[in-house]
């Protein structure tokens, strides 16, 4: 069973339990050739930390000596690891080397008594360059076979293996078939080949379309991917799981693994690497090394440099940066930056799951940037749901600190009496002025020398934006006439601007009905409190400009607004516990509001439209419906709590 624990967009972190052990994910498996065993598996268990390895079963089982052990000791005794132990098929040796002498139920069935924890079907590689007929044609194939193994894996855990070649249609009929069977774990599979060609705009496309099909329940393994330079694209596209045959591979090549790329000892100028395999040694000691301890000492660099990568991935995922981890790794090939360019292309997949803010701020790497979700958020919602309160603009340039309300507080005063809308051109587009203290905008981060592309774009989308809520007269800040007289509440132009990009015009008329007080900070003079009619309805957060909603709130919405906009509907249940503040977890949810994202304000309510609380959405809307356990729901305060306090 998989829990996810935290998220940055596709990102996941996770808890998987497999037969009494549980596994963080992300995690990396690494590879053991039970013929060779370059590092000893309790070595991988106790040094390195890995939870988890991969062997092939199809190797153990042709095997005599091992074929008996396995089958009398059992597969962790036999290679004596205490962690989760999966298993190959056969399938890449197929791959590798022509059709391999058994057939899916003789192999499933093998992997189930040896006591494999976690079993592969017997599936069909589908190779980059094979025609589609061929492709869907193995398809079929592999599914059948999945059946099958479903049937006769017991208490086994079954890897269902997405296949499909590059034809992003088939990969994604393939998932969404996988996905009604009784597997455990989304592999994608066939993807060898793209890697090993720097083919890594197509794997955007594969791991993609494969994610669009799946069961959100289940890890995501990308087969054959473990080199340290993919993992923050692959963890950022929502892949779980990883293995890693190459650290053995590559030691026995003389070649170490870093996370700009591969080198070959020969090649190598210096030795520039502090892991412990490495510290104490130099480039002139290693080679003259005896060839298994050379090879040993290879792989283990390997490995530090893959656990190393992967808790600085986890590190940026934890702290909602990964965007910016994955652009920086990125540039070290050109191929991965192709890929990042190609990821742009589904920022209408991405943005469903992408929160709608971060603890931290958002660092611009380059141009790649603009390829977040965040940035096509901001313009949609900005061209949907803002409304001018003047058909006259003054732009201004992004030349000052932030927030623009501050830095330019006498030339915006000066507009506004002038009976001007004052609109900064930033690296996001325009931003009327109403709106620059919310996130993304002033929780950003950009160079003060910008680039030429940015700045064409800028200033592309701010003439876009005057054109389309039609300013019938725009001037530059030198412009603006003095003596001007027009009364305008500042605060409560961007109370209400907020709350419409926030929640929507609808909701945000809703809630700003009838007498409104605002209540300012003492210390900032920013707003805190919106006050409606004598009802505390909404509270502004200090960290991303954005409000939490109020059980007084909550209920006006559920009065006035039809429908189920910003609602999560649960089972009986879960009623009780959630009104006394309790978080909601999946399982009980029954309905969610599928235009909301992750950290979007929620109102719970039960089966019949009663709000029970209010919180913040953790799963993405279309996760929820999968998941068997885990939080969907963050409550802040539930309607008992409201009424006690």
């Amino acid at each position: 069973m998989f829990e996810i624990t935290k998220r940055d967009g596709m990102a996941r972190m996770g808890r998987f339990e497999v037969r009494g052990k549980t596994l963080e994910t992300p995690a990396l498996l690494p590879v053991v050739n039970p013929k060779i065993c370059t590092v000893p598996p309790r070595e991988l268990y106790e040094k390195f930390g890995f939870k988890a390895l991969i062997t092939n079963s199809y190797i153990i089982r042709g095997t005599p000596g091992l074929r008996e052990r396995a089958l009398s000791e059992g597969l962790h005794e036999m290679l004596d690891y205490p962690g989760i132990i999966m298993t190959d098929s056969g399938t890449f040796q197929s791959h590798m080397y022509g059709e391999v002498e058994l057939t899916n139920k003789e192999i499933v069935e093998f992997q189930r008594d040896i006591g494999t924890d976690i079993g592969t079907v017997l599936d069909i590689f589908t190779e980059p360059f094979w025609t589609r007929e061929q492709t869907a044609a193995s398809i079929v194939t592999t599914l059948e076979r999945t059946e099958e193994a479903c049937s006769l894996k017991g208490d086994m855990f079954i890897n269902g293996v997405i296949q499909g070649s590059v034809y992003t249609d088939l990969r994604e009929e393939c998932a969404r078939k996988m996905a009604s069977m009784d597997i455990d774990v989304h592999p994608i599979g066939g993807v060898v080949p793209l890697m090993e060609q720097y083919r890594y705009s197509e794997l955007v496309d594969v791991v993609m379309s494969s994610k669009a099909g799946i069961n959100h329940s289940r890890p995501v393994h990308l087969f054959g991917a473990g080199h340290p330079m993919v993992l923050a694209l692959a963890v950022l596209m929502g892949c779980d799981l990883f293995d890693s045959a190459g650290y053995a591979k590559f030691a026995r090549d003389e070649r170490m693994m870093f996370i700009d790329g591969t080198y070959r000892l020969a090649d190598m100028q210096s030795l520039d690497c502090d892991c412990p395999a490495c510290r104490g040694i130099t480039l002139k000691e290693l080679r003259l090394l005896d060839k298994k301890s050379k090879t040993k000492l290879i792989a283990e660099h390997n490995l530090y440099q893959i656990t190393r990568e992967l808790a600085t991935v986890r590190r940026y995922l934890q702290e909602g940066r990964l965007w910016e981890l994955a652009e920086i790794r990125c540039r070290s090939h050109p191929a991965l930056l192709d890929a990042l360019r190609r990821l742009k292309e589904y920022s209408g997949q991405t943005e469903l799951s992408d929160p709608l803010s971060r603890d931290g701020a958002i660092f611009y790497t380059g141009p790649e940037s603009r390829g977040r979700p965040v940035y096509s958020r901001y313009l949609e919602r900005l061209g949907e749901r803002y409304v001018p309160y003047s058909d006259k603009a003054v732009v201004f340039p992004e030349s000052r600190g932030k927030p623009y309300s501050r830095s330019y507080a006498e030339a915006f005063e000066k507009a506004r009496k002038a009976g001007y809308s004052p609109v900064v051109v930033s690296p996001f587009g325009p931003v009327p002025v109403e709106l620059d203290e919310m996130y993304p905008i002033a929780q950003s981060v950009f160079p003060d020398i910008p680039d030429s592309e940015t700045e064409t774009e800028s200033d592309r989308l701010t003439f876009l934006f005057l054109e389309k809520f039609g300013f019938r007269n725009v001037i530059e800040p030198e412009q603006i006439p003095d003596g001007g007289n027009e009364e305008t509440d500042a605060d409560l132009l961007r109370a209400k601007a907020v709350a419409r990009y926030q929640f929507g015009t609808g909701i945000a008329d809703v809630l700003f009905k009838g007498r409104i007080e605002l209540i300012k900070s003492r210390k900032t003079g920013k707003i805190r409190n919106v006050i409606s009619d004598g009802e505390h309805v909404l509270s502004m957060r200090a960290g991303d400009g954005f409000y939490s909603l109020r059980m007084e709130g909550a209920e006006r919405i559920v009065r006035n607004v039809p429908g189920t906009g910003m609602r999560v509907a649960v089972t009986d249940d879960a009623v009780p516990f959630v009104k006394q503040g309790r978080n909601v977890f999946a399982q009980f949810v029954i309905s969610c509001d599928e235009n909301l994202r992750p950290m979007d304000e929620v109102i719970v309510t039960d089966k019949n439209g009663e709000p029970l609380a209010t919180g913040k959405l953790f799963l993405a809307p279309f996760e929820i419906p999968f998941m068997k356990k885990g939080m969907a729901v963050k409550v802040r305060t539930g309607a008992d709590e409201d009424r006690a306090g």
